[in-house]
């Protein structure tokens, strides 16, 4: 589902409402039947591991690596001294790599994070969400900072990721267009209120007109109809930038095999 509607129209205060990173001022905040708005702070904590966060301006550690950002994913499941230490399961360590393989960006893990691109950095902040294992995932401008190729890339990764996982997500979005041709839910904000709700073929230049205000919506109305056509058809005209950055890729450095030194002490299952 995605979120529109336009600068102050409360977006993001909605999205961090559910993880109360934002505290609501009335009503409920429900997940699976639990009411996260009642719960103490511990109890919160332990309900934020099924919430992944993908923040605007990425939210990662500069001077740590790739893999050790992603890593930083289970620190709600592990203890304190063995986050410090970075001594994860085996297991994680393992899940972390095929993350990293999925998102594309595996060549990458020992990198620090202050020497990636954007698009780079907004994979590694995906891969760290999906490593919580959530149920839900919110994500908050995730194209704000990226040029039009990297956005509809990693709209499709974020949409491909929600389906292979069977999880729900909230994206907030000013990009209608992009909006219209990934994602089946479109609800548009104004001042707060739910102006619009509905798939993206229903989002007319009245409706948008209601949304953001009076302006000539003509061309931006017909773009994009979401779904699996529209993602098709995205998909077609990437393939060939898709294979020009495989190959650029491949220039930098092979892929980092599993044998490669990893950041964090891997644990085995027997180990303390």
């Amino acid at each position: 589902m995605a979120l529109i509607g336009p600068s102050g129209a409360g977006k993001s205060t909605l999205i961090r409402c559910v993880n109360r990173l934002v505290e609501p001022t009335a009503g409920t905040v429900q997940l699976e039947g639990v009411d996260l708005t009642s719960l103490s702070r511990r109890r919160l904590r332990l309900e934020r591991r099924r919430i992944g966060m993908i923040f605007q301006e990425f939210a990662l550690v500069d001077r740590l690596t790739v893999m050790e950002n992603v890593l930083s994913g289970q620190l709600g499941y592990v203890g304190f001294w063995r986050s410090w230490f970075r001594r994860f399961p085996a297991r994680t360590v393992n899940r972390a790599y095929e993350l990293l393989e999925r998102v594309g960006i595996a060549d990458q893990l020992d990198k620090r994070a202050d020497q990636l691109s954007g698009g780079q950095r907004q994979r590694v902040g995906i891969a760290r969400a999906l490593l919580q294992d959530p149920d839900i995932l919110l994500v908050d401008e995730p194209t704000a900072s990226l040029d039009p190729k990297t956005s509809r890339q990693v709209m499709r990764l974020l949409v491909e990721l929600a389906e292979e996982h069977e999880l729900a997500a909230i994206i907030n979005i000013h990009d209608v267009a992009l909006a219209k041709q990934f994602v089946s839910r479109i609800v548009g904000l104004r001042a707060g209120e739910v102006v619009f709700d509905g798939p993206p073929g229903s989002l007319t230049e009245d409706v948008l007109t209601e949304i953001y205000g009076l302006e000539d919506w003509s061309q931006t109305a017909r773009r994009g109809g979401g779904g699996d056509a529209a993602r098709d058809a995205a998909d077609d005209e990437d393939d060939a930038d898709d294979d020009a950055d495989a190959v650029d890729g491949a220039a930098g450095g092979a892929p980092a095999s599993r044998a490669a030194p990893v950041p964090a002490a891997a644990e085995g299952p027997g180990e303390p």
